[in-house]
């Protein structure tokens, strides 16, 4: 069964290009709106598998909608954004967007990206699940953005100097804290301090 989306971009024309590649990749689109206030409802209201949001929208903007949808609903979040935006993708990280796609983008990069949004977005709920059994209570939202961010950091020196793949590098952090049963922020600041290196 093909995985359940929720588009929102205020670009009729490319809310329909969106539309027509993910139904011809076999995803199925449960709603659609050019609003941000409207996505959140939408999603709230129909639970799809994946939220695709553009940045910038009326009602509120993309990042918002992401906040809201995040917060209240556990759905990965893929951003649309413009070149121009880039200074935005942090603030999109924060906000619990799992990718981001840069528009204007080719047909062949919208499936990835969602697969990219989705592998993250279960890296996200294993380390919030981490945080939730070790703490014993519900873990701060900075807390959590904080071992996320070190965690995307060492995910990237473990890619660039290892040559693992995004996958690998998170198997590698969370693995090796299950086994010495410490954090997998621990983990990521060993690997970023260079005490701790696979192999």
């Amino acid at each position: 069964m093909g995985r359940r989306v929720v588009i929102a971009e205020d670009e009729a024309i490319i809310r329909l290009d969106l539309k027509e590649i993910l139904e011809t990749e076999g995803y199925e689109i449960v709603g659609e709106t050019g609003r941000g206030d409207e996505a959140v409802e939408l999603v709230a209201r129909t639970r799809p598998d994946l939220a695709i949001l553009d940045i910038k929208m009326p009602g509120i903007d993309g990042i918002e909608a992401a906040r809201r949808i995040t917060a209240q609903q556990k759905v990965p979040v893929l951003i649309l954004t413009a070149f121009s935006q880039r200074n935005l993708i942090e603030e999109a990280r924060d906000a619990g967007v799992a990718a981001y796609l840069v528009k204007p983008f080719q047909a062949g990069e919208l499936v990835p990206a969602i697969e990219v949004a989705l592998a993250r977005f279960e890296e996200y709920r294993a380390i919030e699940e981490e945080h939730d059994r070790l703490a014993g209570e519900v873990a701060t939202l900075e807390d959590k953005l904080e071992t996320r961010r070190l965690v995307d950091r060492a995910k990237g020196v473990l890619m660039d100097q290892h040559q693992m793949t995004e996958a690998d590098a998170f198997s590698f952090i969370q693995r090796t804290a299950m086994s010495r049963r410490v954090r997998m922020r621990q983990v990521a600041q060993e690997i970023l301090d260079g005490t701790l290196t696979p192999g």
